[in-house]
């Protein structure tokens, strides 16, 4: 062997547990079908660590919200996928977007020119009979290998569709009619200014035309073995929502309140009022050319998806870089397959991280690669084992995966504070800070242990 462990997957999980391994002097064999004439579904390059939906990793606060202390906690523990989104950050208000390019690219730089990451373009169909071992290939997992784990498991794996959001050329949207602006005018930063979407408003009439459009639309068709797939609640296409209610988008995606519109100011629109819904669209890269539809995930037909979104304000001329799509995401029943530190029961050389597990979300995903990576360096050097804290956001999304869900419905998770160990004694106001604070002095103590056991 020319490596201590291999890790299968070369995703935002496999990336980020390859470099906590090498960090850890550890040689790693880190192995991507993607750009050995093999591909999934979704992806559209070769590069490690592609994001194939929304080029957000959400909010960035980590003092009142769940993602954003995991955020904390991943640059506490040397994350490489925060730090390089760090420096390929476009505007977004309070959350953290990348410029989807650089960020790959920023990954894959890091890891190619470390000394014990050798990065192999090859696709793996079956699992490692024996050696250290990390399956990272996320919900877009090879036909074969997926087939092997199932194997492994003795368990059905459980699958969900995930759909993808269109990202708009910039220069098509009339800004005649669409304005900039954050909601409640909240920037990125300090020194935001409160301008980092583009909104496009719709009247109550262009609203109703608009929900009958999604429901009446010519939508992808399943296959027989996907009929029964759920959908994950997180990334719900946009024409399911609208099935569920005339106004569920209005209190979803499409959520006027706190985007007051400057080109109303007529005796129909007065000045200052809201839209009855707004269509908001997010920065994709770096250079602002491209932007997103923000919760626009859909299963329309790529036909359907042009025709519509033309009618939203401000959109009639838009031209699509991509358009939306859907595809089908497998993960393992977790609680049942896994032991408290991700390995495969009954072949423990096998560890899971990242999406396969059920955790959703970018950020999620790769916190999981994160501990896998710290758990099996822990275990091939002999230290004596330990956890993060459950009061910390990466002890509490481990725990529910690996044992505190329930089997039986079992679904991907976000991070969420939910998932901490309650805080009854603090009032509801002051709850939220109470956790991270927790949470962050939680962390600090255990980072201080760990290391002072690796000295």
């Amino acid at each position: 062997m020319t490596h201590d462990i291999q890790i299968i997957g070369g995703g935002l999980a496999g990336s980020e547990a390859a470099w906590q391994l090498a960090q850890r002097g550890f040689a790693v064999r880190l192995s991507e079908m993607r750009g050995s004439g093999d591909t999934t579904p979704a992806h559209q390059s070769d590069g490690l660590a592609e994001l194939v939906c929304s080029n957000s990793f959400r909010s960035d606060d980590d003092e009142r919200n769940a993602v954003g202390l995991l955020h904390h906690e991943m640059r506490q523990l040397d994350s490489l996928i925060m730090a390089a989104g760090e420096t390929a950050r476009v505007p977004a208000g309070s959350a953290m977007a990348v410029d989807r390019e650089v960020f790959s690219a920023n990954v894959e730089r890091a890891l190619a020119e470390h000394p014990k990451v050798t990065v192999v373009r090859e696709r793996i169909d079956t699992l490692p009979a024996s050696g250290p071992t990390i399956v990272a290939t996320g919900p877009l997992t090879a036909a074969a290998l997926a087939d092997s784990i199932v194997s492994a498991t003795g368990s059905d794996r459980l699958a969900f569709f995930d759909a993808i959001a269109p990202i708009v050329h910039r220069d098509s949207i009339d800004m005649d009619v669409a304005w900039m602006a954050s909601r409640w005018d909240k920037g990125s930063g300090p020194d935001g200014d409160g301008k980092d979407y583009i909104n496009c408003p719709m009247t109550k009439e262009q609203y109703l035309t608009f929900h009958q459009g999604l429901l009446d639309g010519d939508k992808t068709e399943f296959k027989d073995w996907e009929m029964d797939t759920p959908y994950f609640e997180g990334c719900m296409p946009i024409e399911v929502m609208a099935a569920r209610g005339v106004d569920t988008l209005r209190y979803g995606p499409m959520k006027p309140v706190g985007l007051d519109n400057p080109h109303w100011a007529t005796e129909q629109y007065p000045a200052g009022r809201w839209a009855h819904a707004v269509v908001q669209l997010r920065q994709d890269n770096a250079l602002g050319t491209l932007w997103n539809m923000v919760g626009f995930q859909t299963k329309l037909k790529h036909g359907a998806q042009v025709e519509l979104f033309r009618t939203i304000p401000g959109l009639e001329n838009a031209e699509f870089a991509r358009l939306g799509g859907l595809h089908r995401n497998t993960f393992l029943n977790s609680p049942v397959v896994l032991d408290r530190r991700l390995r495969l029961k009954g072949a423990e050389h096998i560890r899971f991280a990242g999406q396969i597990t059920g955790c959703e979300g970018y950020v999620e995903s790769a916190a999981m690669g994160l501990i896998a990576g710290i758990m099996a360096a822990q275990e091939m050097s002999g230290m004596t084992e330990t956890q993060p804290p459950r009061t910390t956001a990466f002890g509490a999304l481990l725990a529910h995966i690996t044992g505190d869900a329930e089997a039986d419905s079992y679904q991907p998770m976000n991070i969420n504070f939910g998932l901490f160990p309650p805080l009854h004694e603090v009032g509801k106001k002051q709850r939220k800070e109470a956790y991270t604070a927790r949470a962050k002095s939680d962390l600090a103590q255990w980072i201080a242990e760990a290391r002072a056991l690796a000295a």
